[in-house]
């Protein structure tokens, strides 16, 4: 597993916990930095999951 998947995911649960924590709180500006990190750790793990496939293509060969 790629170092990027791992720390897209963290990214993902931390901006999910920050998002929460905006809406419970009702602080607007701590709720939008969860979902962009949120969104930020999709992207960072789906580029992880892109160099594990062509890892994973490159040793097939």
């Amino acid at each position: 597993m790629d170092k990027d998947r791992i720390k897209g995911t963290a990214h993902q649960a931390k901006g999910a916990v920050k998002e929460g924590i905006g809406k419970v709180t009702g602080d607007a500006k701590l709720e939008t930095e969860g979902k962009a990190e949120k969104a930020a750790g999709k992207v960072q793990n789906a580029v992880g999951g892109m160099k594990d496939a062509v890892r994973d293509a490159v040793r097939k060969h």
